[in-house]
């Protein structure tokens, strides 16, 4: 918190120790906060702002000093956990296990689902990402992937799942039919096929 000057560190404390543990919100005006922390009315505006500018906290407030706005603060900086609702976990665990499982379907894909993997699923479940997107990028980036190694161009395996974020931004913009990734999902099986064939004839192993 060196970026911030004293006043506007003493102001996020303040913030933090009276917002709601649950959402990082809490319901202020202007006057009170002045007078809790002893400092003019101007001199709490100038701390907000400056909280702001840094991105550590969202505030709304009406134009009138003594009607209360909202302040949120900005996830990378609440000293707090925000505990999901039961259902939205169950629903990111279960978005997980299908981006896991999926993961371990192809061979061109060697290493197990890692943490690293599981926090970018997580963000995509928070994102909102449909899940049919991910797995479209799935098929779309592992169809590459054979395609390139079958015309020889040397590069190594899908190692992460984070190979296949831009795609799935990708697959957002595409309008295709269902027709189409089913022929792309024929054709992702017709190419593994081929390379594994390809691979056991030479005595070669995935590059």
């Amino acid at each position: 918190m060196t970026l911030l000057s004293d006043g506007a560190f003493k102001l996020y404390v303040f913030l933090c120790l009276r917002a709601d543990r649950s959402s990082a919100r809490l319901e202020v005006d202007q006057s009170s906060v002045a007078k809790s922390l002893a400092k003019s009315r101007r001199s709490v505006i100038a701390y907000f702002e400056e909280l702001c500018q840094q991105g550590i906290c969202e505030v709304t407030f009406a134009t009138n000093q003594h009607t209360r706005g909202v302040v949120k603060i900005c996830d990378a900086f609440w000293p707090y956990v925000i505990q999901m609702p039961a259902v939205e976990t169950e629903g990111a665990a279960n978005y997980v296990k299908h981006l896991r499982m999926l993961f371990e379907t192809r061979s061109c894909v060697v290493h197990e689902f890692a943490p690293a993997d599981e926090k970018l699923a997580n963000s995509l479940f928070s994102d909102h990402v449909p899940i049919e997107h991910v797995e479209r990028a799935f098929l779309l980036g592992c169809t590459r992937k054979y395609v390139s190694w079958l015309n020889g161009q040397a590069s190594g395996p899908i190692a992460s799942f984070g190979y296949f974020r831009a795609i799935v931004d990708e697959v957002a913009q595409m309008d295709t039919s269902p027709e189409y990734w089913r022929y792309i999902s024929e054709s992702l099986d017709k190419y593994e096929r081929a390379w594994l064939a390809q691979s056991t004839d030479s005595g070669r192993r995935v590059p």
